[in-house]
């Protein structure tokens, strides 16, 4: 802030706070003493107000507040380029500050323990009660908000309760997964294939690959639609569907995974306009540590057995 804008606010600020004095104490002096009958000589819907004395429990609160606004403008920043002296805080008391100091009391205390479970292999970290419930906290906090408080997912969203992993689900895959984020792309084909390529393409993952019947009523050429298929799709979706996770292509044999649909015309609206998928990057946000926890609770969530203690939020 510039000198000129520190000035004025200051000026503006500590004068309104004399004048507002000045008022207050102007005004109480003219007052008289005690209560009278006198009126103040008007009157609203038959009612009349007394020319008594402001009370003197008013009166104070008005002084307390201006005390308590001259001490906040003391200790925060509040006159221009004041930073204010509140103890604790280098260069003066910010949002950013108050924030900081916060977090680096609750590294001091936290520290060690994500630390110790950080040392450890995310399939130890998932049989500890202690662990898993920590990971829990910050699943609910960080990661239900798409993949539900059950981890069961939402249209667009994997579930993480299943052996369904679009990028691996390996602990070091998964933990990479939320470090670094994925972003997976599905290209539209309409343009390339046809709107009957699309129908066919739909019809024969339906029934060659998920061995499920076409809905009645529909037409698809489904010998076409695997020539389609070993053309296009097979470079990432592999030869039988089964997919690449060093690519983010889904198995398409399991349908029940499908996170945009399995349906006949939920499969023609992916294939004819394509997906995009972004799974955002924790790194910066929650650091390694607390990815390695919540690593190894997403992991425990897709295990036979559950681990001991029950997960926070998953079960």
């Amino acid at each position: 802030m510039t000198t000129f804008w520190s000035t004025y606010i200051s000026v503006l600020t500590i004068g309104s706070l004399i004048g507002l004095t000045w008022l207050l104490l102007a005004t109480r002096k003219g007052e008289k003493p005690g209560t009278s009958d006198q009126t103040m000589g008007h009157s609203f819907d038959g009612i009349e107000e007394y020319d008594n004395p402001l009370p003197k429990w008013w009166f104070w609160l008005f002084v307390g507040t201006l005390a308590f606004g001259v001490g906040y403008l003391i200790l925060y920043p509040g006159l221009g380029n004041w930073k204010g002296i509140l103890p604790g805080y280098e260069n003066g008391w910010t949002q950013v500050n108050e924030w900081q100091k916060e977090m680096d009391k609750a590294d001091a205390k936290f520290g060690p323990i994500f630390a110790k479970f950080a040392a450890m292999p995310v399939e130890e970290v998932a049989k500890d009660p202690q662990a898993l419930k920590m990971g829990g906290r910050l699943f609910a906090s960080n990661c239900a908000v798409c993949h539900g408080s059950d981890a069961k997912g939402a249209y667009g969203f994997p579930n993480l309760t299943d052996k369904d992993w679009r990028w691996g689900g390996e602990p070091d895959t998964i933990k990479q997964s939320i470090m670094s984020g994925r972003h997976g792309v599905m290209p539209a084909w309409a343009e390339v294939i046809g709107e009957q390529g699309v129908a066919d393409v739909a019809g024969f993952v339906l029934t060659n690959l998920d061995g499920r019947k076409m809905p009645e009523g529909t037409k698809a050429d489904i010998a076409n639609g695997q020539k389609l298929f070993a053309a296009n799709c097979v470079a990432c979706h592999g030869p039988e569907g089964k997919g690449t996770p060093a690519m983010g292509a889904p198995d398409l044999t399991h349908p029940q995974a499908f996170i945009y649909g399995s349906s006949f015309a939920q499969l023609q609206q992916t294939i004819r306009y394509g997906r995009q998928g972004q799974m955002p990057a924790q790194q910066e946000i929650q650091g390694n540590d607390k990815v390695h926890l919540l690593a190894a609770y997403v992991y425990s969530l897709s295990q036979d057995e559950p681990s001991q203690g029950e997960p926070l939020s998953a079960k």
